[in-house]
């Protein structure tokens, strides 16, 4: 299959690098990491240490493929759907955090967009070097046509064979709406305190807060009509804290090299659904204030939350 991964950042690489030991990839990110990736192929080290050569570029415009993996921050996916849209793609899969990417790439694409998941764990190195921090999954499924069950199949059997594990499922709105919980109660909290993942799976003040702003995220989400149990947000938290103990979440690595975070799509997001269905998120709506308020310190907020 023909892929391109559009946003090679950390993940983006992983999966590109992955994919490219069976597929045709391209790499989509910037300098210098496409620059060394172009002049001396993508080193994965970590779980399993491999190097593979996917070709790479900074510029997507015009670019075809059978599938383009997206996954690119949040408050980029504007501009990865503006730029796919000038391409001509089977199928388009966003594998991001938080929510409403899907929706923004199937305004814009001419093609099935499929909603996904990734548990695989990644951090870029160097320029041209992806660490595979953890094993995981892939799950994906379709959203629009929300019963494209074909699509999601066939990019499925494609991740297969390169010996990524992939499931697909049908209710990809609520395992969003999970993983919503999850991001929403560790990447705040542990920017915020300065933590690794593993301090939210001790008993204590972080933990209590963690589990809380999980607890309110699933409030919402069933009052947005998807069924999400309160303990099941928060045995998703424990699970994931405990299992990345030694990892930094993203945001908190946003936070320590002073950039911006996906709050909107996160914290932001729970606000914004709260607002819509007349619950309420007075957790959740701190936490996207405190951390709203340390970008407009470090000067990389957004206009409408300076």
């Amino acid at each position: 299959m023909d892929i391109l991964v559009f946003g090679a950042g950390s993940l983006g690489s992983l999966v590109g690098g992955l994919l490219a030991r069976t597929h045709d990839v391209t790499l989509v990110g910037r300098d210098p990491h496409i620059a060394a990736v172009r002049r001396d192929g993508l080193r994965i080290t970590g779980v399993e240490t491999l190097d593979v050569s996917p070709a790479a570029t900074t510029d997507a415009t015009g670019a075809s493929a059978d599938l383009a993996v997206v996954a690119v921050k949040a408050y980029d996916t504007e501009t990865a759907a503006t730029v796919l849209a000038n391409g001509d793609y089977d199928a388009v899969l966003s594998l991001q955090n938080g929510m409403g990417n899907e929706d923004v790439l199937a305004a814009h694409v001419d093609a099935p967009v499929l909603a996904g998941t990734a548990t695989c764990g990644a951090r870029l190195a160097d320029p041209g070097h992806v660490e595979w921090t953890g094993r995981g999954t892939i799950t994906l499924g379709p959203w629009r046509p929300a019963d494209d069950a074909e699509a999601a199949e066939r990019v499925a059997a494609a991740f297969r064979a390169a010996d990524l594990p992939t499931e697909v499922a049908a209710d990809m709105r609520r395992r969003l709406w999970e993983k919503l919980a999850i991001n929403a109660a560790i990447n705040p909290v542990t920017a915020l305190a300065r933590v690794a993942n593993g301090a939210l799976a001790e008993p204590g003040p972080l933990a209590d807060l963690a589990r809380a702003a999980a607890v309110e995220t699933a409030t919402v989400a069933r009052a947005d009509g998807v069924d999400l149990a309160d303990e099941t947000a928060k045995d998703a938290v424990a699970t994931v804290a405990r299992e990345t103990a030694r990892n930094r979440s993203s945001m908190h690595r946003d936070v320590t090299r002073g950039r911006r975070t996906e709050i909107d799509a996160i914290n932001g997001y729970v606000v914004d659904r709260a607002r819509a269905t007349g619950a309420s998120a007075p957790i959740n709506r701190t936490l996207a204030a405190l951390i709203r308020g340390w970008e407009t310190g470090a000067g990389v907020s957004t206009p409408e939350h300076e």
